[in-house]
């Protein structure tokens, strides 16, 4: 009997060891939490979904969207704090910490997606990643292009200088960066959360938005719109980032595929937004908003002067913009 029972005990706490063990088990997968302030709607969400497909294996990804974890402009702080591993950042951000990095979010720089990927992926972009690495702490994983960004108007104004944006209330995100760019284009920016905005075409407290046309569409701003003005002042992009606690605690094969992956999903994105962008303007003029370019050479012209003649260019790289150009 005393058997019976001692082989009952054993088999019951050999069950228990083995239960205790499963979860430990399961939970050997590093989390990735990733952090974006754009909709589940969004190209790039499919984008982020592709990528936790391609590394599923190795990781546990969890993707929160709408800005519900971290609000815009907050996400780069949390990923040096160690409150989060993945986040799509603004490259304006980095430019808070990191003042080089204003060459990077200056009008009428790039001049398409193609030119963007292309500097990420030369000698001149590995000098700009490895500063988020050495001073900041997070890795790049590459530029998520979303669109060229539009001037975007309730008021029925028509513009075609900067001088007609003289008093146009525009909303720009956060930042010196971002503040910066509304001035240069002729505008009074005014700073406003992402989520806020159609609320505030809608009531007035704005005149007007910058984004490209992709992003109107998913938050409905068209609604409250009268007028794109096709300024193409800006090749948007964000940048796919990963801390480098995250990245340095992966294996070399790890590190491969998550770079394999944020690749290939990036790819994806780039092609579906530019695709997408085309489609968007026909279906905005046909739905009767007004869509017209201005005189985009006299935007460029005042755009480029008001950033050289700043405060911001006094820390870009030397010879970078000539880099850039060149590519």
């Amino acid at each position: 009997m005393m058997n019976a029972t001692r082989r009952q005990f054993l088999a019951g706490t050999g069950l228990l060891a083995a239960s205790a063990a499963f979860p430990a088990f399961a939970q050997d997968k590093p989390k990735l939490r990733f952090s974006a302030v754009f909709s589940e709607q969004d190209i790039r969400a499919e984008m982020m979904k592709m990528f936790a497909d391609a590394v599923a294996d190795d990781f546990t990804f969890e993707g929160y969207y709408g800005g519900n974890l971290f609000k815009q402009g907050t996400e780069l702080v949390a990923l040096q704090r160690g409150n989060l591993e993945m986040g799509n950042i603004a490259p304006q951000d980095f430019s808070n910490q990191i003042p080089a990095w204003s060459i990077l979010t200056a009008g009428y720089l790039f001049r398409d997606a193609a030119h963007v990927t292309t500097f990420f992926a030369s000698d001149a972009g590995a000098e700009m990643k490895k500063m988020t690495e050495d001073q900041l702490g997070v890795k790049v994983l590459g530029p998520t292009y979303f669109g060229v960004r539009q001037v975007g108007l309730k008021v029925d104004r028509e513009i075609k200088t900067p001088a007609d944006m003289a008093g146009v209330k525009l909303r720009m995100p956060g930042g010196e960066a971002w503040q910066f760019l509304g001035t240069a284009l002729g505008a009074n920016p005014t700073p406003m959360a992402y989520a806020e905005v159609y609320t505030g075409l809608q009531t007035g407290a704005i005149d007007g938005q910058d984004n490209p046309l992709p992003n109107v569409e998913n938050m409905k701003f068209y609604e409250v719109m009268s007028q794109i003005v096709l300024t193409s002042h800006l090749v948007g992009f964000d940048l796919l980032t990963i801390s480098n606690t995250a990245w340095n605690a992966a294996t070399p094969e790890q590190q491969a595929k998550l770079q394999a992956a944020a690749d290939a999903a990036i790819a994806f994105s780039t092609e579906k937004h530019l695709a997408r962008e085309a489609e968007l303007a026909e279906k905005f003029k046909a739905s009767g908003l007004k869509l017209y370019a201005p005189d985009v050479d006299a935007f460029r012209k005042h755009v480029q002067e008001q950033y050289l003649a700043s405060e911001l260019a006094k820390s870009w790289p030397e010879g970078m913009v000539d880099k850039i150009n060149a590519l």
